[in-house]
């Protein structure tokens, strides 16, 4: 399955000149990386990462959870500081001491996890931190003009400038933070995973934007783990492995698995595990019947035997998510029931579900997943603190010990349980909320997105380990906006539309064609 490459090999490269993936002429780039290092205490997050970007071009980086992307970025974006390399801007050497002096650059970030404020207006949130002002008073009227002008530019004359945050789609917030990022006239926009939480239609949309700003001459380094994005909208492509650049300016029609084969230092058979059929007359350990959520869902039923998967198929916003937490007891339904095992649970009540054997591993790992500031162990055994205690205390030694079994067993990078969960990346965080199941021992596993934000190396692992999982008898529900994933995947398909369940069916029986004219109402056809 694998053929090991040296471990020092040397980056791939294509310069950027004439004729190159990019279809550019030979010109300077805007901005230029060079020897990247970044030392944290007892690890070496960047080891000499190089990445040049040309002005109007959609640049790729790739690598896997770990490589060092973030850091990198945070380096960029003045978040950290860089141990030992240098940054040119125009082919002249730049401090970026804090996040201000990198806005002052014209570089800006689009965050994955969007860093708007719900409370405040679309313009208040743009100008954030730089609020235009004369004589001590905030120029409102002159915001929202400009605000206008910077969302007719992106292609959204629509939002309102005095429209709240809250009330916007995902899609909406992730315009304001592009938004945000033109109002300091940013030359360099960094866009960490920006499609991650949106539908087809709103990627094209994204991408018609991204176009539009690189014809102004922006240019995008644009982070995703998805290949069909790199070939739709990249230009060229660097990849990091281990901190280290291990190929440079690559074309974005490079195969994927040659990169795949950078990014790993391996050749990975991307597959998924083999559905070995679950037994007519296994025991049904979730049964859901009629359950509805007013404004989400309606009248879904369904039932997962021990050792299947099943899969919720359907677009974002067609209520797929929302039966997940209802079930979980995150949400009160209604109308309907939840059963674990022939036992009912109490509706709206997350401690009854959890003591049933129910555990939900979240689309949103950061805000309803993880405790940020908290240690890896603390996390992985925040389900089990009754299990661990001695006399009313923790026994940090035995959470420890837990903690690091389920790190070794899923490969989490690195492998410190004692440091803060926030510094991990978004594959490695999302292992660890599996973790915190697979320590707990639940009967019903609910796994919503479970590779959002994960790389094309490590999804491999993660189905095999579902896989293993319910070879061992968990009842697995999974929602996945990648429908191939989900037909990959599960057992048995759900396709949810409008918060409906309008067609089910053994996923070797449907194709990807199949589901998307279901949710689409034909459309697809």
């Amino acid at each position: 399955m694998v053929d090991e490459d040296p471990q020092d090999a040397p980056a791939q490269e294509l310069e950027p000149t004439s004729g190159d993936a990019a279809g550019t002429t030979s010109r300077s780039p805007l901005l230029r990386m060079e020897g990247i290092v970044k030392h944290f205490p007892g690890a070496k997050a960047l080891d000499g990462v190089d990445l040049d970007v040309l002005p109007g071009e959609v640049h790729c980086l790739l690598g896997q959870n770990g490589a060092g992307k973030s850091t990198l970025i945070k380096v960029l974006s003045g978040a950290h500081q860089p141990t030992a390399g240098r940054i040119l801007v125009d082919d002249t050497e730049v401090s970026i001491p804090h996040p201000v002096a990198a806005l002052g650059l014209g570089v800006a970030t689009v965050y994955q996890e969007l860093d708007v404020v719900d409370g405040l207006t679309v313009a208040e949130n743009i100008y954030l931190g730089h609020e235009l002002a004369s004589g001590g008073f905030t120029q409102r009227r002159e915001a929202a003009r400009r605000t206008r002008e910077i969302l007719r530019r992106l292609g959204h004359p629509e939002i309102s400038p005095h429209r709240e945050v809250g009330q916007l789609p995902a899609a909406g917030k992730q315009i304001v933070s592009m938004a945000r990022a033109l109002s300091h006239d940013a030359r360099v926009i960094v866009m960490d995973e920006p499609s991650a939480v949106l539908d087809s239609g709103e990627v094209d949309n994204l991408f018609r934007v991204v176009r539009e700003l690189t014809t102004q001459g922006v240019a995008i380094v644009y982070i995703s783990h998805r290949m069909e994005e790199i070939r739709a909208i990249g230009d060229r492509i660097t990849v990091l492995k281990d901190g280290r650049t291990v190929g440079r300016n690559l074309p974005a029609h490079t195969p994927t698995r040659e990169l795949i084969t950078l990014m790993t230092g391996r050749t990975v058979e991307y597959a998924f595990p083999q559905r070995p059929g679950v037994a007519g007359d296994a025991p049904v350990v979730l049964d859901v019947q009629g359950l509805s959520l007013a404004g989400a869902f309606e009248d879904v039923s369904l039932q997962v035997r021990a050792g299947e998967v099943v899969g919720l198929a359907g677009l974002v916003g067609s209520g797929r998510s929302e039966i997940l937490e209802t079930i979980y007891g995150a949400r009160k339904q209604t109308a309907g029931t939840v059963a674990v095992s022939d036992k009912r649970l109490r509706p709206g009540s997350v401690p009854a579900a959890v003591a049933a054997g129910v555990g939900l591993c979240p689309e949103e790992r950061k805000s309803q997943g993880l405790v940020l500031d908290e240690a890896v162990y603390r996390n992985i055994t925040l389900s089990t603190f009754a299990r661990t205690a001695r006399g009313g205390w923790l026994d940090e030694r035995t959470e420890r010990r837990e903690a690091r079994e389920q790190a070794e067993a899923l490969d989490l990078r690195p492998r410190d349980v004692d440091r803060a969960i926030r510094t991990l990346s978004g594959g490695n965080q999302q292992k660890a909320v599996l973790a915190r199941w697979l320590v707990h021992g639940c009967d019903v596993l609910l796994l919503d997105e479970p590779t959002r934000g994960v790389d094309v190396g490590a999804r491999s692992e993660l189905y095999a380990l579902v896989r293993a999982l319910a070879d061992a008898g968990t009842a697995v529900l999974v929602v996945s906006s990648e429908i191939p994933e989900v037909l990959g995947l599960a057992d048995r398909v759900h396709v949810v539309s409008d918060g409906r369940v309008v067609h089910q069916a053994p996923a070797q029986d449907i194709d990807e064609h199949g589901v998307l004219d279901l949710v689409m109402e034909g459309s697809a056809a």
